[in-house]
């Protein structure tokens, strides 16, 4: 995705969408990071509180994975670019929404 963001024929939109997109999915990335650091130190008595906040960032995650699509929407994308990105974020969205079932399995 960020070899298409380069823009290389694409429409102004495309690129800005591409762009957002790659922001967004970076940020769910974060937010995985962060769970993982979490459950590197999961335990004690605050553990509810640890897999609480473990499954809103998950959560998320999972929400960014779907906004990403959101400047894809129209008639005035290429179907082509759009495809190949839903590819690639439904992909990232699969592992997500695994990880949240294994997150809210382990509460």
């Amino acid at each position: 995705m960020s070899n298409l963001s380069l823009g290389h024929g694409m429409k102004r939109r495309e690129v800005g969408a591409m762009k957002d997109c790659i922001k967004t999915v970076s940020d769910s990335i974060d937010q995985l990071h962060r769970s993982l650091k979490k459950m590197e130190h999961l335990g004690g008595p605050e553990l509810e509180f640890q897999i609480s906040d473990i499954r809103t960032w998950v959560s998320a995650a999972l929400t960014d994975d779907d906004t990403c699509m959101d400047g894809f929407e129209g008639n005035a994308v290429n179907e082509g670019i759009k495809s190949i990105v839903r590819r690639h974020v439904l992909k990232v969205a699969r592992l997500t929404s695994n990880a949240l079932a294994l997150v809210t399995n382990l509460a």
